[in-house]
Order: C-alpha cells, then structure tokens, then sequence
C-alpha cells in the first residue's frame, strides 16, 4: 500500500506540474533518457520506426516548450488552459528498481472559446529514485486518438 500511495501522488503531482504550466520542472520528472509517447492506436508496440502522435525524449520536450513559450509564438497565444484528473491506479509490475502503473486520465483543454476532451490511458514506467520517482516511459493511449481537431493538440496529455 505504501507504494501504491507513493506512485498516486507522484502521477497527481504530475497533472499539477502540468495544469500549472510548470513544464520544465515536469520534463525534469523524466529520466535522462526517458520517453513520452503517445502512439496513434493501442496496438502500437514501439515508437522506433513507426508514427506517432508524440515520441519525444527531454531535448525534444525542451523544444516543444521553447517553441510555445517564445515571445514570438504568436499563434500560442493566449496560452490555453488545462485540468487533468488521473484515476484507477494500479501497479501491475514492481521490482526493487522500477515499477510499472497503469491509470486512467481525462483532461480537459480551454484555448480561447473552445473546449476539448482528451481522455485514456496512461502506462508509466517509473524508476525508483533517492526522493521519489523518474519516468522512464509515459505511454499514453487516448480514446479519442482518431479525432478530426480544429488545431494541433501543442500540450502534453
């Protein structure tokens, strides 16, 4: 139980990180070389050699911050607003250096007058650190992967 209270808080603090724009200390969440992932469909087995919506290690996360964040990023502006909710938490693999956790997320996104939905599943791999926890890997299977969008999905889910 010790565990599965650790790893909760540490997936809330998380969306915290991110609902607060405080992208840089979020990237730092991650270990040096630890992956987000986003796949296009659920039976998607590796990002190497395939699509993805998002498969980025932390210099290309850095990037897609400095791009958003630069004074010039016209287009980003106003930055849009989100709300994370994180739930159904379980850790279906432990060792005594990594764990694996599955949950389930939705969040929501507001950029000007238009509202989103984002909703799925999250498997993170999380390596057991002085202090807490690193993402190794973040997968994220959205339902609603498929769908047409107005404008670019620029956040992390």
């Amino acid at each position: 139980m010790k565990d599965q209270h650790a790893v909760e808080q540490f997936l809330y603090k998380q969306s915290e990180l991110l609902d607060t724009k405080r992208w840089q200390d979020w990237i730092d969440l991650f270990t040096p070389d630890g992956i987000y992932w986003m796949p296009p469909a659920p039976e998607y087995k590796t990002w190497d050699g395939q699509p993805a919506i998002f498969a980025e290690d932390k210099n290309l996360m850095t990037v897609r911050m400095n791009r958003v964040l630069h004074p010039d990023a016209w287009s980003q502006r106003p930055l849009w607003e989100t709300n994370h909710v994180v739930s159904n938490v379980t850790i279906e693999k432990s060792s005594s250096k990594e764990i694996v956790v599955k949950s389930r997320f939705h969040m929501m996104e507001l950029r000007r007058d238009d509202v989103r939905h984002f909703a799925g599943s999250y498997l993170h791999t999380l390596v057991k650190a002085k202090g807490g926890y690193r993402i190794k890997l973040q997968r994220v299977d959205m339902a609603n992967a498929q769908a047409a969008y107005d404008y670019v999905l620029q956040v992390w889910v």
